[in-house]
């Protein structure tokens, strides 16, 4: 029998843009842009003790057969400045964002969530991904030129300069001494200097060190190489792996690889991102859910989804009728420019045969198989069957905690909020309320001293 302590779950809640995750077309949702809604749902996941809220970034609208997919995101404000001003209307939750490190350059975003940590007494992080398309490149001056299997290159060598540039004050330098009239002990303060093969800088930050030494940072890459980048240098990894086995087996490999770098299996949290459905009932929670996922893959989204992997126009097929009898046009040139799904299918004409097997087996539309091989709900059922699911897998090291998407914004966190949340905190897997004030005690992360790895 186990004597380990229990664990404590991590929660934290993103705010996605419109897209079939969220159900904008039911009339509980609000919008995507109003600076209200943030509000809102930041205001929730602080009532309910979360450990940070989450903003993805889009860099380009994406576009299907050459317009605008205004099924998906239609339009997402900048990061850092939505974070700035929730930073004034709450007080406890850690506020992340995810800013790319292939279209910026280091002094800036390190300048920028230095400012954040500052404003929001030490609740910034950052989500440090990679753009990998020219799709994408095109909105920027250096318009897709980065090779994709160079992108990790630049990104270790973006973080390894903003590092640098956090720890160019070491939080000793301010003296403000009114009496000999010196504000700065060191005179260097801020000095960093950084040569390498993406960058090649020198000078002054100017920003002290903020409350968090450095902002805590998460990584969202599952590849191997991205794997190895956050057991080397991330707090946190977002996962897509939120089942027993298949969370376990992910945990499992990530923490294994952080010995190598010098660090404890403490030291990065493995946190899925998680959908939920909930019902009065386990069985209100199933009807509940299919109900939502109907609504998620209207007939126009299924067509569109399908596109992607035949690569072809399909709008004059019926989404309630069979599967093209047509084979995929494999190729470079996607009808979907910039959809992570596109890379999704390798091999086209091998995944168009499967489904066709699938929908002859099961009987199935153009909408049902799409909605049959797209994400499902994480959690469903009743507020006991979820909370114990959700403790279950947290306890069993296929996470240490959830990124929870609920599919309506700005209010979609609220029942979980009022009935799971209660129940997790009964079995004494998750805090009554915040032990600290900064993200970093939030997690259970150290303070990193500067110039530390």
């Amino acid at each position: 029998m186990s004597t380990r302590p229990r664990k404590r779950i991590h929660l934290a809640a993103h705010f996605p843009g419109v897209n079939n995750t969220t159900v904008w077309s039911d009339p509980a949702a609000g919008s995507h842009i109003e600076f209200d809604s943030f509000v809102r749902f930041a205001r929730t996941a602080e009532r309910a003790k979360f450990d940070f809220l989450f903003l993805a970034e889009g860099l380009r609208l994406r576009e299907q057969g050459g317009k605008i997919y205004d099924l998906d995101v239609a339009g997402r404000p900048d990061t850092f400045t939505v974070l700035a001003a929730l930073a004034a209307v709450t007080e406890r939750i850690g506020l992340t964002g995810t800013i790319s490190s292939t279209f910026n350059e280091p002094y800036e975003v390190a300048r920028q969530f230095a400012t954040l940590d500052h404003l929001s007494a030490g609740r910034a992080a950052w989500n440090v991904v990679t753009s990998w398309d020219a799709f994408t490149g095109e909105n920027f001056r250096r318009g897709g030129f980065l090779p994709r299997e160079d992108r990790y290159t630049r990104a270790r060598e973006f973080l390894a300069a903003a590092t640098g540039l956090f720890d160019s004050w070491d939080g000793t330098e301010i003296a403000a001494d009114p009496a000999t009239g010196a504000f700065l002990r060191d005179a260097r303060a801020g000095a960093f200097e950084h040569r390498g093969r993406h960058f090649d800088i020198e000078g002054r930050f100017n920003v002290p060190r903020g409350p968090q030494g450095r902002p805590v940072v998460f990584q969202a890459g599952d590849s191997d190489e991205g794997r190895e980048f956050a057991a080397a240098h991330a707090d946190a990894i977002f996962s897509r792996y939120g089942t027993l086995e298949e969370g376990r087996a992910f945990h499992s490999d990530v923490k294994r690889r952080l010995a190598r770098h010098g660090r404890r299996p403490d030291q990065l949290l493995i946190l899925p991102a998680a959908t939920f459905v909930l019902g009065d009932t386990d069985a209100e929670a199933r009807e509940l859910a299919h109900e939502v996922r109907r609504l998620q893959v209207s007939g126009a989204t299924a067509i569109a989804y399908l596109e992607h992997v035949w690569n072809r126009d399909l709008s004059g097929y019926d989404p309630d009728g069979p599967l093209p009898d047509v084979d995929p046009e494999p190729g470079e040139n996607t009808v979907a420019l910039g959809r992570a799904s596109v890379r999704m299918f390798r091999d086209p004409v091998a995944t168009a045969r499967q489904w066709r097997e699938l929908a002859e087996a099961k009987g199935l539309s153009i909408r049902e198989l799409v909605i049959e091989t797209t994400g499902r709900q994480t959690f469903v059922g009743s507020p006991a069957t979820v909370a114990a699911s959700i403790d279950e897998l947290v306890q069993a090291d296929a996470a240490d905690g959830f990124i929870l998407v609920p599919h309506l914004t700005p209010d979609g966190l609220e029942g979980f909020a009022d009935t799971v949340v209660p129940l997790l905190q009964e079995r004494g897997a998750f805090r009554t309320d915040y032990e600290g004030s900064t993200l970093r005690e939030h997690l259970g992360l150290d303070v990193p001293a500067a110039g530390a790895p």
